[in-house]
């Protein structure tokens, strides 16, 4: 190919932010913080390394998902715990919010239902910003580790990928079979995994996380939430992504009620408002 004589000029053009967030719902992160000052722990759920456990949380409640015992990532799904069809949508909250979130980012339901599902209230790694490399912590970018593309790259059967994990804990919760839950799981928020993208190729790398024993990462429910969570075999992601053989640790995950009357006048979000004519 030859390079056209403007070709500088063309690379030159700048960016446009495909969505500008100038007119994006804000969360009210005051009215948040003054609720989580007065809170009763209502749940805990401990997911072993290498496994998945599900939770639930209502509406207006608060989780937490805490590194314990170890540097340890994690590959959340979230669900509407009234109907599994409305689940996270991690393209559109990377596209709203960028590649990683952090404290008041919010995590976005899918089409046709798109509203807030959870807001991040307490982020303890939001120190990390971004590194050198383009690296920075909690992604929207990954899909999660899974054995089909273990199987692509290194032949074999590896069944304790996130993937798999977060199919058995669900199928287990829903009392159905994976094969019924398995269209269910979903790209995932990686917390606490800290990646980004090579400069000249653009792959999606890995590095190890920062996050250490008490490090957490708080969200406020903003509608009723089945949530499912992956202790990741990777570990920290140093250097292994799903294998036996990186050292992995549990990750605690807590509920926590607000004081009766700490969230007067808070509703949960509506569902949408496009009609779903599609020019019909």
């Amino acid at each position: 190919m030859t390079e056209p004589a403007d070709a500088e000029a063309r690379r030159a053009v700048k960016p446009v932010i495909c969505y500008p967030v100038d007119t994006l719902p804000a969360p009210d992160m005051a009215l948040y913080h003054r609720a989580r000052r007065a809170v009763q722990k209502l749940d805990e759920v401990r997911v072993p390394p290498r496994k998945a456990r599900c939770f639930q949380v209502p509406a207006g409640h608060f989780f937490r998902i805490t590194s314990v015992e170890g540097p340890q990532v994690g590959d959340l799904n979230l669900f509407n715990a009234r109907d599994v069809n409305e689940r996270f949508y991690s393209g559109k909250t990377r596209a709203l919010h960028g590649t990683h979130i952090t404290t008041g980012h919010r995590m976005w339901s899918g089409f046709p239902h798109l509203r807030p599902m959870a807001t991040v209230t307490h982020d303890t790694l939001g120190w990390y910003g971004t590194d050198p490399f383009g690296g920075s912590v909690h992604d929207v970018i990954g899909t999660r580790c899974d054995p089909y593309t273990h199987n692509l790259l290194s032949g074999g059967q590896y069944h304790h990928c996130c993937h798999s994990n977060l199919t058995r804990a669900l199928a287990d919760h829903l009392d159905v079979s994976k094969a019924e839950a398995e269209p269910h799981v979903h790209d995932v928020l990686n917390v606490f995994m800290c990646t980004g993208f090579i400069r000249d190729t653009g792959q999606y790398f890995m590095k190890a996380s920062p996050v250490r024993p008490g490090d957490y990462l708080e969200f406020f429910a903003e509608i009723d939430l089945l949530g499912n969570l992956s202790a990741c075999p990777g570990g920290d992601c140093s250097s292994e992504h799903s294998s036996d053989t990186a050292a992995c640790h549990p990750l605690l995950v807590e509920v926590f009620a607000p004081a009766g009357g700490a969230l007067s006048g808070w509703q949960p979000p509506a569902i949408n408002g496009y009609d779903q004519s599609h020019g019909v």
